[in-house]
């Protein structure tokens, strides 16, 4: 067998392009091979893509709990803000303020365009802006707490209402 002084060992990828090849000398490849596999740890992005994942995996579960002014608790129900502030707190361990106006002012602003799911969606419901707070699911859906005799549930911002009402969106991360 010809001598091959290199041989490849491991070849890493990202879900979207090839990064490159590591090789090892070939005296040393015995070596590799006993070595245990080495532990991938996630990237920066998956780690948060998952996070998100379990914050909208979080409010989903949430669908159908009563609309409860002041409410932050599923046991007793939530406003738009106390479910907010549940979601984030329970998916990713990310404490928000309670009130919609100031969870308006959290992370950063974020274009209509731009939405990602997970961002927080903001809507004038009660003549002043920012009273009234979701969580983007994606094309042009958010789940939220509504209103007094209603129940945690998913909208499409394309509605008139909601579209007439939006005020913006902010994006929060750990």
């Amino acid at each position: 067998m010809p001598f091959n002084p290199l041989l490849p060992l491991r070849i890493f990828a990202t879900t979207s392009a090839l990064c490159g090849l590591l090789w090892l000398p070939l005296a040393h490849a015995e070596e590799a091979a006993e070595a245990p596999p080495a532990v991938e740890s996630k990237s920066f992005v998956e780690r948060a893509s998952a996070s998100i994942q379990d914050t909208l995996d979080q409010a989903v579960e949430m669908l159908g709990i009563p609309y409860r002014r002041g409410g932050s608790k599923p046991e007793t129900g939530f406003d738009c803000s106390g479910f907010v502030t549940h979601v984030f707190a329970q998916g990713i361990g990310l404490i928000l303020p309670r009130s919609a106006k100031e969870q308006s002012k959290s992370g950063e602003k974020v274009l209509r365009e731009e939405l990602k799911p997970g961002d927080l969606v903001f809507f004038n419901t009660m003549r002043r802006t920012f009273s009234h707070v979701g969580i983007y699911l994606g094309h042009d859906q958010f789940v939220h707490a509504p209103r007094t005799g209603a129940e945690v549930r998913v909208e499409d911002m394309r509605d008139k209402y909601w579209k007439k009402r939006y005020n913006g969106a902010r994006r929060v991360t750990p």
